[in-house]
């Protein structure tokens, strides 16, 4: 299955063709612009429309057996056959949302360098947690930090390696319990910065080209999440005064 989002994240639309349908009724094809909920990200919504015109809603996207394998969830069961042509297209105002709150996770790991313990993507307040001990990483800090790499627009750009490099340079992975998937043989890197000045880390997900893209930021709230656990949350628009 071509995961076409891999490439090139601002494909909107595409055809292709109906593969298989699983007992649930969730859609499979051969190539796909939807991506599936995995690490921390929810998956893409949008529209399926087939050949006689009729458009079926897709709420939801999850990956299969393996990450190479998208699923299209649909409210009804489909009358679809093997074979089918079908056009897709992403509800993209949620999806660029979500691009740029999953570069700007990237850009929180850079400001507050410390081991991540969990992460999710939202399309209006996402978080990322860090095993933090060090009480000077306020919001008003963070938040600074934050809208200088935003404003200074770094190019975001994708790199794959090896997966032998990763055994020789582990400490690009920032997670600190979920590893890269293995068994592919190669990893995607996402890239910020000239030749990964800002960062460069393990990443499936989608994102925006340049930091610039992300607009307005500031961390809502800090929440302590035991002894020296943080959870950053992200949302939206300027620090609201006077908190």
């Amino acid at each position: 299955m071509a995961l076409l989002f891999r490439n090139d994240a601002y494909q909107r639309a595409c055809d292709a063709k109906v593969t298989s349908i699983t007992e649930a009724g969730g859609i499979i094809l051969d190539q796909t612009v939807f991506y599936g909920t995995s690490g921390g990200q929810p998956g893409d919504s949008g529209s399926m429309t087939l050949g006689n015109g009729l458009v079926i809603p897709i709420i939801g996207t999850i990956t299969g057996e393996t990450k190479e394998q998208i699923i299209h969830l649909t409210e009804t069961g489909t009358l679809l056959k093997n074979g089918e042509t079908v056009h897709l297209e992403l509800n993209w105002e949620r999806r660029f949302k979500l691009m740029q709150m999953h570069t700007a996770c990237h850009l929180l790991s850079v400001v507050c360098p410390f081991p991540i313990t969990g992460a999710a993507v939202a399309e209006d307040d996402s978080r990322v947690d860090f095993d933090l001990p060090d009480p000077t990483y306020t919001r008003e800090f963070v938040t600074e930090a934050l809208q200088k790499l935003v404003a200074e627009n770094h190019p975001v750009t994708l790199q794959w390696i090896e997966e032998s490099e990763l055994d020789t340079n582990p400490g690009i992975v920032k997670s600190k319990n979920v590893r890269p998937p293995r068994g592919m043989g190669r990893l995607r890197l996402v890239v910020i910065g000239e030749n990964g000045s800002v960062d460069s880390q393990p990443c499936g997900g989608t994102h925006v080209l340049r930091t610039g893209e992300i607009g307005s930021i500031h961390i809502a709230k800090i929440e302590k999440k035991g002894r020296e656990n943080r959870r950053f949350r992200i949302r939206f628009g300027a620090m609201p005064e006077g908190q």
